[in-house]
């Protein structure tokens, strides 16, 4: 029986170009949906660019534009990259839509008239230049734990203490420069703790007719903030803001995550009102359609708690499944600007690249797990060479010809016993393709189709269909063997088509038959003609990979001034370091003598628990082995650049042991972690060899 799918991908931000990191999800969704469509199911793909907050409002104003030219700006250049990677989508709209503002707005007045809503005061900082409310990240100052400059207001990126910005040593916007002022604001809260019995119904499966709503790992972390009780939940901004006002509060916005889902139902919406659709079948608690989300592991908490206890609280339906990816790396670290790393989706096409290669390689490393994925960017030449062109497009390629040449392009009226028998093989490796592609197990559908290729050349090269050319009575075999070939050709096309849409049309048109399903594939095409071969793929060639990298290196040195840098010179009461609140440079550090670092007493660490830390989206908490100085516990800063900590047990790790041991509300930290980069996700651990003994000094 068809099923009916509304399937959304997590809404990329309105301020700025798509990168790698992004079309890793967003391909993951798209795979995912045509895989659907191909397996008969009723499938309504939307997405839109999330179009609201302060960070937009900010850079409208520093390009000297309205927030909304500038937001139809991007989304104009986010959509020619979606289209020139051949996403499939049915509506790709905007959050900052009449769509949007009308179901914002009703699901808030019903979450009020439910009870769910609290009002209550706030104090808050408040830059007295822009005649603004700051967010956390607009203030920066001096850590008040370890006397660094230039931190955000909720944590420092040098200790990883966590704070409030009002504890901030010389705080200063930066925005304008300006030291800011306290003031009272009268703040908006979704009350989420009254919906823990809801969640877990719904973590349950009992909202789903028992299916899971997500991986167990994802699962079990929802349930750990579950268990270590909800928050409120801010809803609201203070004016100026860009977003919709919230309907019965003068002066107060909807915080941009708080409309950015309601986004993907507006984007339907708009669907249906173009197409007849009945958009409030679906919404309705028994709508039998289900509700896919794609995101990634950064946005759990957002999807996982505050969504669908919005969703239940204004007696609407809830999210069916939360499909979960993990973040990408390049060459095994963080994307970097400085490496041409931190690569742009535009980049990659202008070098030259072919988008479907990008596709097929994620395929490979994807499954249900919310894993990370390193993109190799010599694993990726060599794997799309050695995959798609010596295995797959050689099968035709060595074979289409002799069709053409000795038997008009027909294919042959039968197969041979051995060929019969071999088909049924590789039949018995597809059956199960459908299946790990609705499982969003990726990795192993390409791994049996490279099987199944290297069954086909296999059978090609010990049949040697060049040399039979050459002697005429040997003509029914050769045409039987370019037939099979070509079948199973056009059977690996099939398993392909959900990740190569474009060049799967290509091999269809060459085929002359369509592939409308995953069943379709499966026909012999015995006495079929076909069209002539043309090459469907090129190879990758190293130099298209140089160019890409060294354009991306290029654009860090013509790039805009970042929007968190002040706009005029710091205050000179502030205190500040410098005027761009720029960390210190290495040139800048102070000089030391020997006799101070000797005062630094730098150990091994063996890692034998880490974990993250309930009530921190900074840190995690290791407890080192430290050989004869015991066990350690510290609390690191580098949650951002480690967002599975599981990875990390049974790594050595270098620690100062001997600094002063801090009280945090979370227990105590003895000692510091070292690890290098410029902070937040570009952070990676200074290792010890696995040699080296736990409590061993660092010379």
């Amino acid at each position: 029986m068809s099923r009916r799918l509304l399937v959304t991908h997590a809404l990329p931000y309105a301020n700025g170009p798509l990168h790698l990191g992004h079309m890793l999800g967003y391909m993951q969704t798209d795979i995912w949906v045509r895989a659907q469509r191909m397996m008969g199911n009723e499938v309504y793909f939307v997405a839109a660019d999330d179009a609201h907050g302060t960070p937009i409002m900010l850079a409208a104003e520093k390009a000297g534009v309205s927030p909304e030219d500038f937001i139809r700006g991007i989304r104009a250049s986010h959509e020619a990259d979606f289209a020139d990677f051949h996403f499939s989508y049915d509506n790709y709209y905007t959050t900052h839509s009449q769509e949007n503002r009308e179901l914002a707005s009703l699901i808030y007045t019903r979450l009020r008239d439910g009870g769910y809503i609290a009002k209550r005061s706030i104090q808050q900082l408040f830059d007295p230049d822009k005649q603004m409310f700051l967010p956390d990240r607009y203030i920066k100052g001096t850590c008040p734990k370890c006397g660094t400059p230039d931190q955000y207001g909720d944590n420092c990126e040098n200790c990883g203490a966590t704070y409030a910005p009002t504890d901030l040593v010389h705080p200063y916007s930066v925005v304008s420069g300006a030291t800011p002022v306290l003031r009272d604001s009268e703040h908006y809260f979704f009350e989420l703790g009254k919906f823990d019995v809801l969640l877990r119904e719904w973590f349950g499966g009992k909202l789903t007719d028992g299916a899971p709503v997500a991986n167990p790992g994802v699962v079990a972390k929802l349930k750990e903030w579950l268990d270590g009780g909800l928050k409120d939940w801010d809803i609201s901004r203070d004016a100026p803001y860009f977003g919709f006002p919230i309907p019965d509060a003068p002066g107060k916005f909807f915080y941009v995550w708080l409309d950015a889902p309601v986004g993907y139902l507006a984007s339907f919406k708009n669907l249906c009102d173009k197409s007849g659709l009945k958009f409030d079948e679906f919404l309705a608690p028994d709508s039998r359609t289900e509700m896919h989300h794609f995101i990634g592991k950064d946005i759990i908490n957002f999807h996982g708690l505050f969504w669908p206890a919005m969703l239940h609280g204004a007696a609407l339906r809830t999210p069916t499944a939360l499909h979960v990816n993990g973040y990408l790396t390049v060459n095994g670290a963080k994307m970097s600007k400085s490496r041409g790393t931190f690569i742009q989706a535009r980049t990659y096409l202008d070098a030259g690249l072919h988008p479907e290669c990008l596709r097929y390689y994620f395929a490979t490393m994807l499954s249900d797990a919310p894993v990370d994925v390193d993109l190799d960017l010599k694993a990726f030449e060599e794997r799309v060479n050695s995959h798609l062109i010596g295995k797959w497009v050689n099968i035709a390629s060595r074979t289409a010809g002799f069709v053409h040449k000795y038997f008009d392009g027909r294919l042959a009226p039968r197969f041979s016993a051995e060929q019969d028998e071999l088909w049924g093989v590789l039949l018995s490796h597809y059956q199960g393709v459908p299946a790990l592609y609705e499982s969003g197990e990726f990795a192993e559908a390409m791994r049996r189709f490279v099987l199944m290729a290297d069954l086909v050349n296999a059978h090609i090269a010990a049949k040697a269909p060049w040399a039979m050319a050459k002697h005429e009575a040997q003509r029914d075999e050769l045409h039987q063997i370019c037939s099979f070939s070509l079948a199973a050709f056009r059977l690996l096309g099939g398993l392909l088509k959900p990740v190569l849409p474009a060049t799967v049309a290509a091999a269809e048109q060459f085929m002359a038959a369509p592939i409308a399903d995953f069943d379709a594939a499966c026909t012999t095409l015995h006495n079929h003609a076909i069209q002539a071969f043309e090459p469907l793929l090129a190879r990758i060639d190293p130099k298209r990979i140089e160019a890409m990298v060294e354009a991306s290196k290029e654009s860090l040195g013509s790039a805009p001034e970042p929007e968190s840098t002040p706009k005029k010179p710091i205050k000179k009461d502030s205190k500040a370091m410098t005027d761009t609140a720029a960390p210190a440079t290495t040139q800048e550090a102070a000089i030391i003598s020997i006799d101070d670092f000797a005062k630094l007493d730098l150990r091994v660490g063996k890692v034998l628990t880490c974990q993250f830390v309930e009530g921190s989206d900074k840190l995690l908490r290791f407890e080192l082995d430290a050989g004869p100085l015991g066990k350690r516990q510290i609390f690191s800063g580098i949650r951002a650049a480690y967002g599975e900590p599981e990875q990390l047990i049974g790594r050595n790790v270098v620690f100062i042991a001997n600094l002063a041991p801090r009280k945090m509300r979370f227990g105590l930290s003895e000692g510091m972690i070292l690890s290098a980069g410029d902070g937040g996700s570009d952070l990676f651990l200074l290792d010890a060899g696995q040699g080296a003994k736990p409590g061993a000094t660092v010379r």
